[in-house]
């Protein structure tokens, strides 16, 4: 009876290890896409990708993670005119992830999305969306006081902010040099998000 129950629980350890292995190389592949996705219908398709993904496995929120981030990338994309439709679908996928696990990550897409509402009309959203994004990155930076997105995402905002209302190049640029720092030692786990360094290190060079 004792060697059937260690047969059985070595079965189960073999399906759940082949089962592992195929969800980090699925998502690995679709990283890979992601990384290199340069048309709508290419994020598109990724995004509704990694939302199969998370359904089918249910307790992993980065498949969720990865198809709100594509649908981010689709709305800083100029010929997306409805950035109040595309946020809808990242706050969506963003809502599937959060049941699962709140983290930085998650907050720094929802900055994003609400960032993009915002810029639709800053002098009439500045109150609402904009103070959304600010509530994500503060959440986030609670979260997580090391990720660089987070430095990243929080210099932008101050970058495209006028000098006259506390923003410009100099308040910026020593969060893109955190930001870069922290790019530079950091040690993400698999999977996990790495984006982000080329753009606050091309941001910092606009601040020299």
């Amino acid at each position: 009876m004792r060697k059937s129950f260690l047969f059985l629980a070595l079965l189960v350890s073999l399906a759940a290890g082949a089962q592992s292995d195929k969800y980090t190389q699925v998502m690995q592949k679709n990283i890979t896409l992601l990384d290199s996705a340069k048309t709508i219908d290419e994020l598109t398709s990724l995004a509704a990708t990694f939302d199969r993904i998370g359904d089918a496995e249910k307790t992993q929120w980065l498949p969720y993670y990865y198809a709100a981030l594509a649908q981010t990338w689709i709305g800083w994309n100029p010929a997306v005119k409805d950035k109040d439709a595309n946020s809808a679908k990242i706050n969506a996928y963003l809502a599937k992830a959060e049941a699962i696990e709140k983290n930085a990550e998650l907050y720094a897409v929802e900055n994003m999305s609400a960032t993009q509402q915002m810029l639709v009309d800053p002098q009439t959203r500045w109150a609402t969306n904009g103070k959304d994004a600010g509530t994500a990155l503060q959440k986030g930076l609670t979260a997580d006081p090391n990720n660089p997105r987070l430095y990243y995402l929080q210099g932008m905002s101050l970058f495209g902010t006028p000098p006259q209302f506390g923003g410009g190049k100099d308040k910026a640029k020593p969060l893109f040099e955190k930001s870069v720092a922290l790019y530079k030692s950091a040690q993400p786990k698999p999977l996990y998000p790495t984006w982000g360094q080329k753009q606050a290190e091309d941001m910092l060079a606009q601040c020299q």
